[in-house]
């Protein structure tokens, strides 16, 4: 996983309300453990037509799409199974963000241990974002912060140690490995053994 520190993008938007995973990443793309490539398959049942030629209305095939690295969806993003193929397809298609007001549980879990970061916004700024695709936004990962192109800055919740994560490029098992000599330490040198 990269490090992730800060983005400054400009926006794609997907404005459908109760987005789930198998219309982020559907079924049939969940045979592969390989992360690499399943950006071709992000939303592949609404962004293709039935002989695989991107549909023109589809928001991530406009000019310019493949390069955003924040994604602007309707509320409830990312419900439905757990599957962490979303995260990755959207990762793989180039999002570093995602901008919403509510996400599901495992998704948004799903999306920090993959170097996606879900943002949660009110309802104002929510509707703002969604009214003004293509908008220029900044996200500093270490302050947790959304900054608007008015220069308004919005706070969103992002714990300590998916932040940590995120900012070093490491994923929970990685944070444990880099920990090693420390745990052998402690081994080492306590008391009480097994």
């Amino acid at each position: 996983m990269e490090k992730l520190s800060h983005i400054h993008s400009q926006t794609v938007v997907l404005p459908q309300t109760d987005i789930d995973t198998d219309q982020i990443m559907p079924a049939r793309f969940l045979t592969t453990t390989d992360k690499e490539g399943l950006g071709k398959a992000l939303f592949s049942d609404w962004r293709y037509d039935g002989n695989g030629e991107p549909l023109p209305g589809f928001p991530l095939n406009q000019p310019g799409a493949a390069t955003c690295k924040v994604l602007v969806a309707g509320n409830n993003f990312g419900c439905g199974s757990s599957r962490e193929h979303a995260p990755w397809g959207l990762v793989d298609f180039g999002f570093r963000a995602v901008i919403s007001t509510q996400f599901a549980d495992i998704f948004r879990n799903n999306s920090l241990k993959n170097g996606l970061v879900p943002i949660i916004v009110d309802a104002e700024t929510h509707t703002w974002l969604l009214s003004n695709p293509g908008a220029e936004v900044d996200i500093d990962v270490a302050t947790a912060t959304l900054t608007l192109p008015d220069g308004r800055k919005l706070a969103f919740p992002l714990d300590g140690f998916s932040q940590q994560c995120l900012l070093e490029g490491v994923d929970q098992l990685g944070y444990l490995l880099s920990k090693a000599d420390q745990i052998d330490t402690f081994e080492r040198e306590r008391a009480w053994k097994p």
